[in-house]
């Protein structure tokens, strides 16, 4: 491509997420595919130094913490053409506005899967042995191995997991947990295809059926108005003895209050990634119990993992300037029943 016939193009995130997303190799490339000014990196676009700028602008760059793309501000960007996201989730960034003016976005969250569908199945596969609560037990490393062994739930042969929500993510979860000896996997989604789980190795139930059949619970719904505490005290109620739950998805998915009660009874384990609030109030009752591990939302993409996503976005650019269809791009349709 000629330097005459690169796009102008804008960075449009706040210095430190930039310098995550980019080191030199990146910058170069997309130097090499956009005309960029390093200099106008930034996060606000309503600076009315960029004026000018945003007036000839194509294309945006875009992550974690780009301001949304409002009418008024689209307004000052006539000749925007598409928006790459280095980045999972668009809901905060794109608005009715973006659809209306035919602008591409593109996104990119199955890069952003990968880790978190690595870190779930690492989850699970330690729920297996309940590692995380001996971990959290001083006096766990005085127990003598032999006293476990009549242990039977403390295994991952013939483990049964539920997955709720067949996306990215659960679709890879499912596939990772192929590598596990007599794995039984029953996924629950209503928009799921039964054929496409089948072919995935799972089978497709109705949340009810899944529940009391599983002995590990991973979520990975979108968060919508529908899915909000959608595993509440009933849907926790129905799940057998012993099981954990684990969230990598989002804390509003769960009744807090609902698996701290389930976990302080000792009936429930629970590996959570995301939690609702986040972060938790210090007072809150999940913090102390000796079953349930907290991390602070470290499953999606960190250090080099968020490389993938900035090269993800970058390929779908390159595509875009050659005419073809982003990989990635994102339908105004899906974004109802996605993340």
């Amino acid at each position: 491509m000629s330097n005459a016939a690169r796009p102008a193009a804008l960075v449009a995130m706040w210095p430190d997420v930039f310098s995550t997303l980019f080191d030199d190799a990146r910058l170069a490339r997309l130097h090499a595919l956009c005309e960029v000014r390093d200099d106008e990196t930034t996060g606000d676009l309503d600076d009315p130094a960029l004026a000018a700028r945003l007036a000839e602008v194509e294309v945006l760059i875009t992550s974690w913490g780009t301001p949304p793309l409002t009418a008024e501000r689209l307004d000052r960007m006539p000749r925007l053409r598409a928006v790459f996201h280095c980045a999972g989730t668009v809901r905060s960034l794109v608005t009715d506005a973006v659809w209306e003016r035919g602008i591409v976005v593109t996104t990119a969250a199955e890069a952003n899967a990968i880790p978190v569908a690595e870190f779930t199945f690492a989850s699970i596969v330690l729920a297996g042995k309940r590692a995380q609560v001996f971990a959290r037990d001083p006096r766990a490393h005085r127990r003598e191995w032999r006293t476990l062994l009549e242990t039977t739930n403390l295994s991952n042969l013939g483990r049964r997991v539920g997955v709720v929500g067949f996306s990215r993510i659960g679709r890879r979860v499912v596939a990772l947990l192929q590598q596990l000896d007599a794995v039984e996997v029953l996924v629950a989604d209503p928009y799921a295809d039964a054929t496409a789980v089948a072919a995935a190795g799972a089978r497709l139930v109705p949340l009810d059926e899944l529940l009391p059949n599983v002995d590990v619970l991973s979520l990975h719904a979108p968060e919508l108005p529908e899915t909000k505490r959608m595993i509440g005290a009933a849907q926790l109620a129905a799940l057998p003895d012993g099981a954990t739950v684990i969230n990598t998805a989002r804390g509003s998915l769960l009744d807090t209050d609902a698996l701290a009660a389930e976990c302080a009874s000792g009936r429930l384990d629970a590996i959570l990634d995301v939690t609702d609030p986040e972060p938790l109030p210090v007072h809150s009752p999940l913090l102390d119990l000796p079953n349930v591990s907290i991390t602070p939302h470290i499953a999606g993409s960190l250090g080099r993992e968020t490389l993938r996503m900035t090269d993800a976005a970058l390929d779908d650019l390159e595509r875009f300037l050659n005419g073809e269809d982003p990989r990635e791009a994102v339908r105004v349709a899906d974004l109802g029943v996605s993340a």
